[in-house]
């Protein structure tokens, strides 16, 4: 028996040197790219006002958690901080507040930056201008070209969430060009327009000239991006040991917390939920030694403040309030 405990010993401490040996990945969010400087080249080849820094963003997050370098932070719980801490869209580029949503969703970097250019190549001169007449069947480029010619570029910035310093800057461009007076894919017949007739997720998009010079610069971007990721520092987590109670369990799906960002909980992180059975006391003096707990479940936080949470339940008891939580 002894032998085999040993064995197992061994074994377990083998395995805890293995995962500290494996590379440590950075957690970055993406936010909406700024596209102010070419809206009015946007409108016209879509038509509309299409969000095109939130659409090139959600290319961006593709690449980069399909290539693995980062871990990435789900849109949804961008928008969901940005909507309770009121976060203005109009200064998301800003360091500083691009640094306080990160901390507050507990990521190591945030990536922001801006749209220079979405269009066809200044240097072109052709008849029709950039787009035609809507309604009119012209594609993007004009009437008349022999050739039509895209070109995107992306420029970005990587914040380190604990100081607001740009810890990298990287670019991304992208071009196509298809011969012929019209362009295949990109919005020719009447009632169409150069855009595709969609947002940038169909596949009418994707497959215009602008479609993709847009997919080749967020690829060059990202590639850059992940060439950059040894900038960031190495961030060794203190280790927080979390003690609360929860304020609220109305909802399995919202029940808060009396603890946050104050107690070092952040977005993401998991506390064991439980609940006091029984005291004992000292029997001389009457002080309490120990609580009795049993476990009633988890909870994993979706959102933080300074001084409260909320979190999802999950577990096969019911979450009560005054029931404890703590970091496991």
């Amino acid at each position: 028996m002894r032998t085999v405990v040993s064995a197992l010993f061994t074994f377990l401490v083998m395995g805890s040197t293995v995962v500290a040996q494996q590379p440590v990945k950075h957690k970055v969010a993406v936010l909406d790219f700024n596209y102010a400087t070419v809206m009015s080249a946007s409108q016209a080849i879509f038509g509309t006002n299409v969000d095109i820094g939130k659409g090139i963003s959600d290319m961006l997050i593709n690449e980069l958690v399909n290539d693995g370098t980062y871990r990435v932070i789900e849109r949804n719980q961008i928008d969901k901080i940005l909507n309770e801490q009121n976060f203005s869209n109009s200064n998301r580029a800003d360091s500083a507040t691009a640094a306080k949503i990160g901390h507050v969703l507990g990521v190591d970097a945030v990536i922001t930056g801006d749209i220079t250019q979405f269009g066809r190549d200044d240097q072109n001169k052709n008849i029709g201008g950039m787009l035609g007449k809507w309604g009119s069947g012209y594609g993007l480029g004009g009437v008349g070209t022999s050739k039509s010619k895209a070109e995107v570029a992306i420029t970005a910035r990587m914040i380190d969430v604990n100081t607001g310093e740009i810890l990298a800057s990287a670019s991304g461009k992208g071009e196509s060009a298809r011969s012929g007076a019209m362009l295949s894919g990109g919005g020719a017949g009447t009632g169409g327009f150069g855009g595709g007739g969609a947002g940038m997720g169909s596949s009418n998009f994707a497959q215009t000239i602008i479609g993709e010079a847009t997919t080749k610069a967020v690829t060059d971007l990202a590639t850059n991006l992940n060439a950059d990721s040894a900038k960031l520092p190495t961030i060794v987590a203190p280790t927080v040991s979390v003690n609360g109670l929860i304020a609220d369990a109305s909802a399995p799906d919202s029940v808060i917390v009396n603890v946050g960002t104050s107690a070092g909980l952040k977005v993401g992180d998991k506390l064991a939920v439980s609940r006091v059975v029984r005291v004992v006391k000292d029997p001389a003096t009457g002080k309490p030694l120990r609580s009795i707990e049993n476990a009633v479940g988890q909870l994993t936080i979706t959102s933080v403040d300074a001084s409260s949470a909320v979190g999802t339940f999950s577990g096969s008891g019911k979450p009560q309030t005054g029931d404890t939580v703590k970091t496991p």
